[in-house]
This record gives C-alpha cells, structure tokens and sequence, in this order.
C-alpha cells in the first residue's frame, strides 16, 4: 500500500511539473475547424516549434494556404506545425465554417490544423491572439498574418501578410529555430 501511496504521489508530482512547464501561448483549448473536437494545444504541441496563422477564405493571400501546406509537409519531421485559425476579422472569411473546412481541404488540401474562426485582433481578440500580440510586440495587421514561435513558446518573429511561406528569410529563421529547437 504505502509503495503504491509514494508511486501516485511521484507520478501527481511529475503530472503538475510538466504542466507548469507548458508555455503560457499553449495554455489554450481550441475547436477543430468544423467539428466538436477539442484540442488541449500544451498536450498537442508543447515542444514543437510553431507557426500560427490567421487565416480567411476569400482573400487575395488565400493562396498562401498552398504554401502553408508546403511548409508544413516539408518540415513537420522536425516537430514543426502551421497552427490556422480563420478570421472574419477583415470581412472576408466564411459565416459557414462547414465552407471554410472545404476551401481548405479540398481546394488546396489542408492537412495542417485548422481550428475555429476567432477574431484576431481589436478589443475582441480571442486570448491567445491578445497574448501573441502581447508576446510579439504587434498585433495583426491583415489576414495571413504569421507568428513563429520556438519549442519553449517565445515568440521568435512575426511576418506580415505579405511574406509568404516560401520566403527565403522566413525559411532561414524557421531552420535556425528548428535547429536551437533541438
């Protein structure tokens, strides 16, 4: 009895460690696009080095989700994940998510995570965007904007809409983060 007592005891102990070591930005619950699903970002994506993206439907960026998707095939080996959070922010995301999950899943193949439409920026801001403004020092200026984040959760970088995914400097910071990451 008393040798099951100090293994539980250990084992509650080593369970709130690494809770506590989970970065503030993953402290977060969110909804898959399209689906009653939760995911618990600190137990999906601790450890992994990030790129959070707001995203929306019928923007002239939309084609970036092509390039996300690249990214992420390219790179998702090396602990890295493109996080999408669509907007309706700047009016040009889809009131039916159930549209917005076809758009990117079948017109350029998503497989990535997506998660619920939150607003992004202003008075509004969904809590983990306020927090990735306020870890970054800015805040989201259009859709597609994108916020780099390392395995420790800091904020390495943030890229306007007009960088996209292939960008050689992005590209340079994104493997030097992978690689201190390791």
């Amino acid at each position: 009895m008393k040798k099951r007592f100090i293994a539980l005891f250990f084992s509650l102990v080593a369970g709130s460690a690494s809770a506590n070591q989970c970065p503030d930005l993953l402290k977060f619950v969110k909804r898959k696009l399209n689906s009653q699903e939760t995911v618990n970002l600190c137990e999906s994506f601790q450890g992994k080095t990030l790129l959070f993206v707001n995203t929306a439907s019928y923007c002239g960026f939309t084609e970036q989700f092509e390039g996300l998707e690249k990214l992420y095939s390219d790179y998702k080996d090396k602990d890295f994940v493109v996080l999408g959070f669509p907007s309706h922010d700047f009016n040009q995301e889809d009131e039916d998510e159930a549209k917005t999950a076809e758009l990117c899943e079948l017109t350029y193949g998503v497989q990535f995570p997506m998660f619920e439409p939150m607003p992004v920026r202003g008075d509004d801001a969904d809590p983990l965007y306020r927090m990735l403004t306020e870890k970054a020092g800015t805040s989201v200026k259009w859709n597609f904007y994108k916020y780099l984040v390392n395995a420790k959760g800091e904020v390495v970088e943030s890229y306007s809409s007009f960088t996209k995914p292939q960008d050689e400097d992005f590209i340079a910071t994104l493997e030097k983060t992978l690689a201190s990451d390791l």
